[in-house]
């Protein structure tokens, strides 16, 4: 029996000692290939999704913080409870308080003047953030209308925000007028 097993293994490994199967050594090469993406998609995997977070984040940030000075520097006299409204919703804090406290002698002011205010951002970035606040640099124009102008005015601005998350929504807790 002993013989027998021997001559079998030797007709198996004829010709062959030493020299694996051209396809064991591709389909080892296939696994090795395989497992090396498969750590690299489970390392990568979750830097990716943070980055793609971030990336959510920052427009977000950027969008609510666009919007806010073109709702700021648009205001006028005929749908001006609208406008004023639209700026306290995106605002909160104190900020929201102030400018609150302020609209009486605003709407006074823009009525009298029957002014007319159109914002327009010309850029905006990022200076901080994190998840759930950020620091924005803004620059906008509006061009103003009043009675006492026969001609539009341009007006220029450069606006730093403080932005807070509040229930998912971004809103101004801050906001300076800067150089």
């Amino acid at each position: 029996m002993a013989v027998a097993a021997h001559r079998t293994l030797g007709l198996l490994t004829a010709g062959k000692v030493g020299r694996p199967d051209g396809r064991v050594v591709v389909l080892a090469l296939l696994a090795l290939v395989g497992l090396v993406s498969l750590v690299v998609l489970a390392v990568a995997a979750p830097k990716v999704a943070a980055a793609g977070a971030r990336e959510d984040r920052r427009d977000e940030v950027l969008h609510a913080a666009r919007q806010q000075a073109v709702n700021f520097t648009t205001l006028d006299y005929q749908t001006l409870d609208r406008d004023l409204q639209r700026v306290l919703d995106g605002s909160t804090g104190d900020f929201r308080k102030q400018f609150e406290a302020g609209t009486k002698d605003l709407k006074d002011l823009v009525t009298k003047n029957r002014a007319v205010s159109k914002g327009d951002v010309l850029e905006a970035g990022i200076v901080t953030s994190d998840d759930d606040s950020a620091q924005v640099l803004v620059v906008a124009d509006s061009t103003v209308t009043n009675a006492s102008s026969a001609q539009p005015e341009k007006r220029h601005y450069r606006i730093a925000m403080d932005l807070v998350r509040d229930h998912g929504q971004w809103l101004v807790s801050d906001l300076q007028f800067v150089g």
